[in-house]
């Protein structure tokens, strides 16, 4: 993006008890661990050893990024904004599973940043988030990430520091398996995502403007309403109401909007692997290919058993990779900005034909999968075992006075370890995230991939429906200090993080 940048009900229905909690070991909410309690560190020995166990191949794929300020044409409106030199929507990282990443990051920008990598399940120090994991990267300075690629597939970076997801600091991670049996002719990465930066506002102007509060319109179906640059009454059944707070003039598809897609080409009937990306900052999307059916293969890097849809939700942090048997002519690439209505556009071109337009959409009546249809395939399902250690994370707060937080709690990044919910290395946890809110929230879980009940799929981010529950587990086999948070851009930066941390022995 630097030059060019461009149901059924979700997971489980209804409000899991502090009861139930109970019986799957034992059971804490945040601020649990005492101020005595002695966490690892990032650069612990603990966290080397566990890098040490993970696969290499011995290859070293060096890259280097610098974040710096550029100016965009989008489709014939000229963006500041900040983006990344030697990375970006359309220009990827990639590697195979067991090389070693080493990624020098220069900082060319006014403020400090950082790079997380998101998904990964990584070594502790190399995380990117700042004074949880590393000191933030000053204006002129540099920081020298390495570490594992530790498990194929689909994934992303971004920085950690304040609202700047929302700009053009992303890009695609992608890791290969030498030994997949590639079923494919062809392979597209596909990133989408909302955009005002430079355009109708910085970010940080939003959050100001969000953090003075606002009616909570509770997700009524009003229409959607643009109030300077909040968005009221976008709402969608799918997402269980309110939709989003934020307008956007552009959704984009690889850095480009409706009025100048991106084309893809290939020959009718190949096979095309999509890998997508929802790098949005307050956006869910219903991506398809029109007159084409997806066969969902992954979800978040992690394979499930192949699912057919028309299309599919993604929450801002999800990924999924689908295989599409390409027809012949000329097909709109279709991101529907879920509730906001508007939607992002990119070309399928395999003949002749007339290029589809923002006119064409989705069919209105087809349901698209989520999450909670699919299946983890079970080459990567978590062995069934007793839960050691249920955490309940309440997501809590409001547009009214714009308190977003988890168990009540607002994260003060200056203080990330103040209300650690702590954990032990071998333990099996479980999370529950239980949304007290009326809105909808991608959470999103740093170092470890988590398994959906029921046998759904391997996800690092999932959506919790307002007023609803979701369960989860995962394996503490990661050592360290890890964020837990909204990845609404907004909402984690007003405060609805925590921390988890594993516990010295």
């Amino acid at each position: 993006m630097h030059s060019t940048l461009n149901r059924r009900q979700f997971l489980t229905a209804g409000a899991l008890t502090l009861t139930a909690a109970g019986l799957a070991g034992c059971s804490s909410r945040s601020g649990s661990a005492t101020n005595t309690t002695s966490f690892v560190k990032p650069g612990s020995a603990a966290v080397t050893a566990a890098e040490a166990k993970r696969r290499r191949t011995g290859t070293v794929v060096q890259r280097t990024l610098t974040a710096e300020p550029v100016t965009l044409d989008l489709g014939g409106k000229t963006a500041k904004t900040w983006a990344y030199r030697g990375a970006s929507a359309t220009e990827p990282l990639r590697g195979n599973v067991g090389d070693t990443l080493k990624v020098a990051l220069t900082n060319d920008l006014p403020d400090p940043t950082s790079v997380h990598w998101h998904g990964l399940a990584l070594r502790n120090d190399m995380d990117g988030v700042p004074n949880l994991t590393q000191k933030p990267v000053q204006p002129g300075g540099s920081f020298a990430y390495e570490f594992t690629l530790p498990e194929p597939g689909t994934f992303w970076f971004h920085p950690h520091v304040g609202t700047q997801l929302d700009r053009g600091l992303y890009a695609p991670l992608i890791i290969d398996d030498p030994n997949e049996k590639a079923d494919y002719d062809k392979e597209w990465v596909i990133v989408l995502d909302d955009w005002l930066d430079g355009v109708t506002a910085t970010p940080d102007q939003v959050l100001a403007e969000l953090e003075k509060g606002m009616i909570d319109h509770g997700g009524m179906d009003m229409g959607p309403m643009r109030m300077g640059n909040t968005l009221m009454g976008a709402s969608s059944p799918l997402l269980g109401g309110d939709a989003g707070d934020v307008y956007y003039p552009l959704y984009l598809i690889n850095g480009k909007p409706a009025n100048d897609p991106q084309t893809f080409t290939a020959k009718p009937g190949e096979r095309i692997r999509l890998r997508i990306i929802n790098a949005g900052g307050d956006t869910a999307f219903r991506f398809g290919v029109a007159e084409h059916q997806l066969t969902i293969t992954h979800t978040d890097g992690f394979p499930v058993e192949p699912s057919k849809a028309e299309s599919v939700v993604l929450g801002m942090g999800e990924r999924y990779d689908a295989v599409i048997t390409a027809g012949d002519g000329a097909f709109a690439v279709i991101a529907e900005a879920l509730g906001k209505q508007d939607q992002a556009l990119a070309v399928l071109r395999t003949g002749s034909g007339t290029a589809p337009t923002k006119k064409t959409t989705l069919p209105p009546t087809k349901t698209p999968a989520t999450a909670s249809d699919l299946r983890a395939a079970s080459a990567v399902g978590l062995p069934q075992r007793a839960v050691d250690r249920t955490l309940v994370l309440e997501l809590t707060g409001g547009m009214e006075k714009y308190d977003w937080a988890i168990n009540g709690k607002r994260m003060d990044m200056d203080r990330p370890m103040r209300d650690a919910l702590g954990i032990k290395q071998g333990e099996r946890v479980a999370l529950e995230f239980k949304n007290s809110t009326t809105m909808w929230h991608p959470m999103h879980l740093h170092g470890h991939t988590y398994q959906l009940p029921g046998g759904g799929p391997r996800k690092d981010t999932a959506i919790v429906l307002p007023g609803k529950a979701l369960r989860v587990e995962f394996d503490a086999d990661n050592p360290g200090r890890w964020l837990t948070h909204c990845h609404n851009v907004y909402h984690g930066e007003a405060g609805m993080m925590t921390t988890i941390a594993y516990q010295e022995n």
